[in-house]
């Protein structure tokens, strides 16, 4: 019986994989329905199909008898955790930690200047051929509010700090100092808000988080405060961001929404002030090379019955 690597990425393409497994392509065909490369019950590591509907990624779930390791190329796990119960116990669920970082802080820095110095106008107009000027914000000397500082967070401070920002907060779970400062617990989130000019939003979906951004939340951001979503739709209350943006006295920069696809008729596309972008924090070219790193390092730690790395849960446990 074989133990049999299952890749969204073609082997050949994946310099320093380890002698050992047998290496197979499956990330679930254009449509969806491709057929599985061998017999699910020798795949002992099942590396989950990047940028693919949700049914693609967990449809060998129920078949995978034998897996050791779910390998997800997302940073965000909440779409697998909830199929996990067809899983055996045992099974280490890894996430991409490392492998996001870069691409999601460009897109939260160019979604928070782009909102800020009013680039969306500017298009439009060239789109009409109108020399449209105007004053707008800079993101030099605002406060910025981190809510969710892992690995993203960090990295978004990390290119906040050239812009001259006045300070940057962070919020997480629980309370921690870092070199940069301290970090808040979430209990202190609606305290620190009203101070924050532009809230960017990093963290992961759980139960903690579906729906933080509520009524309430966006009641406490101050006049013009701009808020930033590169975490997942569900962490905000689509109803109630729609009813603030309607006043016009916030403004939003989505690259996450809820629903998602967003359908053509929903009225956040109209909405007054905010900017969308189709989830597209992650796919970029600092993606690939980025996974295949990530890739060889947990395949030869895998081999080498060495810890791997990014462990969020482990099934049965």
């Amino acid at each position: 019986m074989s133990e049999d690597v299952w890749l969204p990425i073609a082997p050949a393409e994946i310099e320093g994989l380890p002698e050992g497994p047998r290496y197979l392509f499956w990330d679930g065909g254009e449509d969806g329905e491709q057929e599985f490369p061998g017999d699910p019950a020798d795949c002992v590591v099942y590396v989950v199909p990047y940028m693919k509907r949700w049914p693609v990624k967990v449809r060998p779930l129920e078949h995978l008898t034998r897996v050791q390791v779910i390998q997800t190329l997302t940073a965000g796990v909440d779409d697998i955790t909830a199929r996990l119960s067809s899983i055996v116990p045992g099974v280490q669920l890894c996430n991409a930690r490392g492998v996001h970082e870069a691409s999601t802080a460009e897109l939260a820095l160019t979604l928070t200047l782009a909102s800020l110095r009013g680039i969306p106008g500017f298009v439009r107009a060239q789109q009409q051929g109108r020399w449209q000027s105007g004053f707008h914000p800079s993101l030099a000397d605002k406060t910025v509010l981190i809510v969710g500082y892992g690995s993203i967070g960090a990295a978004i401070e990390d290119r906040l700090v050239p812009f001259e920002v006045a300070r940057v907060a962070r919020i997480a779970r629980s309370r921690r100092t870092t070199a940069r400062g301290p970090v808040h617990p979430l209990t202190d989130l609606l305290s620190l808000l009203p101070e924050a000019d532009v809230v960017i939003l990093s963290t992961p979906l759980t139960e903690q988080t579906l729906g933080l951004v509520d009524a309430e939340f966006l009641g406490r951001m101050k006049d013009g405060a701009l808020l930033v979503n590169v975490a997942r739709g569900p962490v905000v209350d689509t109803k109630a961001l729609l009813a603030e943006l309607e006043t016009g006295r916030i403004t939003a920069a989505l690259d996450v929404t809820d629903p998602e696809p967003l359908p053509a008729e929903h009225p956040l596309w109209q909405a007054p002030g905010v900017l969308i972008s189709p989830h597209v924090g992650g796919p970029s070219s600092a993606f690939l090379p980025r996974a295949k790193r990530l890739l060889v390092d947990q395949l030869n730690r895998f081999v080498n019955r060495e810890p791997l790395r990014n462990v969020i849960l482990t099934t049965g446990t």
